[in-house]
């Protein structure tokens, strides 16, 4: 096995996994949601309420951290956990994404990135300035922000990618997959601990592409197993449709990451039931600031969300799930929080935000525990309401 990650048990009902992913900022129990951080910050929270909550490896964003405050400062400051005060481990991805995300909204935004073979250039969307990210750059970015596990730097390729531009994508990803290793193996920029590097799976929506991407990300020396794109999360179906295309070219003794995962509860069922370890997800905080709150009774059709500004919550008593020991849930009802959102006031979102990431943490630990007892399904077949 890796020293990087252990595999601790493989249900017997499904392809779902028990791990342990090592870092010098602590073990991670795997399967394993990672709360994203963009800024430095999971949103409305600090370092204090992500230990309260005992999550155990949280997400940094390199685009955002790079133009502000920047990578140097970052390490002038000890390093992106001296920086937030967090002492447990933390995942920083590429920015690949990111800058992805500034090609394809359309419009003036497609102005703000180009793409060549050496690598990116772009315009930051804070004041128009110019930024280059190569994949030596990206790595060098990651190294000075100092996260445990660091992303190679790909070309994502979006859905509606004709096969021709999705191949193209995915070797140039691979050649540049080749350029992170090799600046990775340089540790001019790097911590005094150890970085894991993980590789990205591209391909878009090809069969014949993912698999070709998977046989050579799982070829090279890379800490961990990443599966991109911008299909990963938003379109589930074609998610696991993915993950069953690749699920016999994924290496067992790496980390397996679906970047992107978490948009609904049910979701994180969907993928560990097919063997992944680690995903992100920016929805839990932000579908909180905006009112919906993670209720299991809810049930799938509501992808298991109450809307806490519905009128019906008026005088609603109870908590925001009756089966949740978040401190919210433990102290504060419906109404109140109904109040504090209609009011706009900043514990809203902060009391929101506890209980969305709570309700997904708790619900992995649960699911975890099935899988070493290897009842994976049936804890899935009682959780799922319609």
């Amino acid at each position: 096995m890796s020293k990087d990650f252990t595999l601790v048990h493989t249900s017997k009902d499904s392809r779902a996994r028990a791990g342990v992913l090592h870092t010098d900022h602590g073990d991670v129990e795997t399967p394993v949601f990672m709360p994203v951080g963009t800024q430095a910050a999971v949103k409305a929270l600090d370092a204090a309420d992500m230990e309260a909550l005992d999550a155990k490896i949280i997400l940094n964003n390199t685009y955002h951290l790079h133009l502000r405050p920047g990578e140097d400062t970052v390490k002038a400051l000890g390093g992106v956990h001296a920086f937030q005060k967090w002492d447990r481990a933390i995942l920083t991805d590429s920015g690949g994404y990111q800058v992805f995300s500034l090609d394809v909204k359309g419009g003036s935004h497609g102005s703000l990135v180009k793409i060549d073979e050496d690598g990116v250039t772009f315009k930051s969307h804070l004041d128009g300035s110019a930024h280059r990210f190569t994949p030596e750059e990206a790595i060098r970015v990651q190294q000075k922000l100092g996260a445990d596990v660091i992303m190679a730097f790909d070309q994502c390729t979006k859905d509606s990618a004709t096969e021709e531009e999705a191949r193209a994508a995915m070797e140039r990803t691979h050649r540049w997959a080749d350029r992170c290793l090799e600046a990775f193996a340089d540790k001019t920029e790097a911590p005094a601990f150890k970085q894991q590097l993980f590789g990205i799976v591209q391909g878009g929506v090809h069969k014949d592409l993912r698999r070709a991407s998977a046989e050579f990300i799982a070829s090279r020396p890379f800490g961990g197993f990443a599966i991109g794109g911008e299909s990963v999360g938003y379109n589930m179906e074609k998610t696991r449709e993915i993950l069953d295309w690749i699920s016999d070219i994924m290496p067992e003794d790496k980390a397996r990451y679906t970047m992107g995962v978490g948009l609904s509860p049910e979701d994180l069922f969907d993928v560990v039931e097919l063997g992944v370890d680690m995903f992100d997800c920016v929805s839990p905080s932000r579908v909180a600031r905006n009112g919906a709150l993670f209720n299991r009774a809810a049930g799938r059709s509501k992808k298991y969300r109450i809307e806490i500004g519905n009128k019906a919550f008026e005088r609603d008593q109870r908590p925001i799930d009756e089966e949740c020991a978040c401190s919210t849930c433990k102290r504060h009802s419906r109404a109140y929080l109904r109040h504090l959102f209609q009011a706009q006031e900043i514990a809203y979102f902060r009391l929101a935000t506890i209980h969305n990431l709570h309700f997904l943490l708790d619900l992995m630990r649960r699911m975890r525990q099935a899988i070493l007892e290897d009842r994976f399904l049936d804890f899935k077949k009682s959780w799922v309401v319609e």
